[in-house]
């Protein structure tokens, strides 16, 4: 929790919104989330807002030990595990997943996605576009940054976009802004002392080259008052003026905002209690607490039992304001031992779902909180030498939930191999489609302007799933 050397209010009425936030979780004896959200609902000033939860399933998920098993393919294609029934009448999908199967009419599975770039990292899954798509003057921007830079505000207690992904999306910076600019990055605390995800030996130098400011941290120095920090701001500002003045690109006017959201971040101690995971009730915590045990798991890289947690930590975030959380959980890059590894970290995503999905439901949130759970492709239909599948960007699997989309349905199918689609295939874009039209935004008519003063579409090929909306 952030800590303050303000002065204490005694009371929390007939306080302007900004001073509302500012003192946080401290101010008022010591608020916890829920307390923070009850007094704002009272003061008139908290307001339902459409988000989306990213799950980025980290490495790419197999098929068939998702959502599409092939129990009639050749023994090396289908692999160790068969399939389940599920809520939905005629409907099957891999018994890893017993706890999705009995929700199914509140996912939507679809087996049929496409148009992978083929990267190791999370940056479609995040913006829709390949790395390569506007390179030449910073590339396309995450779906956060576009929600930043839309509805963002200096103002706002809460960022707009939230980055928690570990392991190999944050490593490569996958959710980036593109050439919005430093200003619509994500706010991407660290969470390490939280979820411990340990990175392969060479994407530990990747880390590394990254600097010391790849993260940052929700605690202000003891040392620094708010009205302290308010000076510096104010002197800051004074000593740039002139250059100001002669920066005609605006940039850093946006750094300005930046900053100065950065800073109302910091001071409000909403984020910082949001992220406070021991002020949540500890049958909620339970219930977002995994049954496996770490010492089962087949991979030193994999989450363990409590990386559903991370889930709940974007259910928070949502709750006070943040538009789009960002979330992974690694690792699905099974070129070896696929079988053992799946056998243990899909129970885990399994039961984080289903967690997920009812916990919203049971707060009144699901129909304005969109989720979508994918990678950046599927997995080899034939398995190798090594008991495991290696990288196919042909087809590869997804599921939503939430948003008010119409779910229960499956939308594609595959070959008897679930090698390539058959019919229906959706696109990267044809989600984000719908996902940016579950927020109220036509993603082929809205534009952002690009650093040649040119307009750019949020998607200029896509259509939302119609199947969905």
């Amino acid at each position: 929790m952030i800590r303050l050397l303000e002065k204490n209010y005694s009371h929390c009425d007939g306080i302007h919104r900004r001073e509302f936030l500012r003192i946080g979780a401290m101010g008022c004896g010591g608020l916890s989330l829920a307390n923070l959200l009850q007094l704002e609902a009272q003061a008139g000033i908290r307001n339902s807002k459409k988000a989306v939860i990213n799950i980025h399933l980290d490495g790419g998920p197999p098929q068939w030990e998702t959502i599409d098993p092939k129990p009639h393919a050749p023994a090396e294609i289908r692999g160790e595990f068969g399939p389940i029934s599920t809520a939905i009448s005629g409907i099957q999908i891999c018994e890893l997943m017993p706890k999705v199967a009995s929700i199914a009419d509140r996912f939507a599975f679809i087996r049929t996605l496409v148009g992978s770039a083929g990267r190791h990292d999370a940056f479609q899954c995040q913006s829709g576009y390949s790395l390569k798509d506007l390179a030449s003057f910073g590339g396309r921007p995450a779906m956060g940054s576009v929600i930043s830079k839309l509805w963002g505000s200096p103002e706002d207690a809460a960022p707009a976009f939230v980055d928690i992904m570990q392991g190999r999306p944050l490593v490569r910076n996958s959710a980036r802004p593109g050439f919005l600019g430093p200003s619509y990055k994500p706010f991407r605390p660290d969470i390490s002392n939280l979820f411990s995800r340990e990175l392969e030996a060479g994407m530990k130098g990747e880390l590394k080259r990254l600097g010391e400011d790849h993260q940052m941290s929700l605690e202000l120095n003891e040392d620094i008052t708010v009205k302290r920090l308010d000076n510096r701001q104010s002197l800051l500002t004074g000593l740039d003026r002139i250059q100001r003045k002669l920066d005609a690109s605006g940039m850093m006017l946006a750094m300005d905002e930046f900053h100065q959201q950065a800073t109302g971040i910091l001071t409000s101690g909403k984020l910082a209690a949001a992220m406070d995971l021991s002020q949540e009730d500890p049958t909620v915590m339970a219930k977002f607490t995994a049954p496996a045990r770490s010492e089962d798991l087949a991979s030193y890289t994999s989450e363990g039992p409590t990386s559903p947690q991370k889930f709940l930590l974007a259910r928070r975030l949502i709750e006070v304001g943040v538009r789009v959380v960002s979330v992974s959980i690694s690792d699905f890059d099974t070129h070896s031992s696929n079988f053992s590894r799946m056998r243990t970290l899909m129970p885990i995503v399994d039961h984080g779902l289903h967690a997920l999905v009812t916990d919203l439901e049971e707060r009144g949130m699901l129909d304005d909180v969109s989720i979508v759970v994918w990678g950046e492709f599927g997995r080899t239909p034939k398995v190798n030498s090594k008991g495991g599948r290696d990288h196919w960007p042909r087809v590869g699997p997804c599921l939503l939930a939430g948003g008010g989309m119409r779910t229960g349905q499956v939308i594609g199918e595959t070959d008897r191999l679930a090698a390539t689609p058959v019919s229906r295939p959706v696109t990267y874009k044809d989600v984000f489609a719908t996902l940016y039209r579950n927020l109220g935004l036509d993603a082929l008519q809205t534009t952002l302007i690009d650093p040649q003063g040119r307009p750019q579409y949020l998607l200029d090929d896509a259509t939302p799933i119609e199947e969905l909306v």
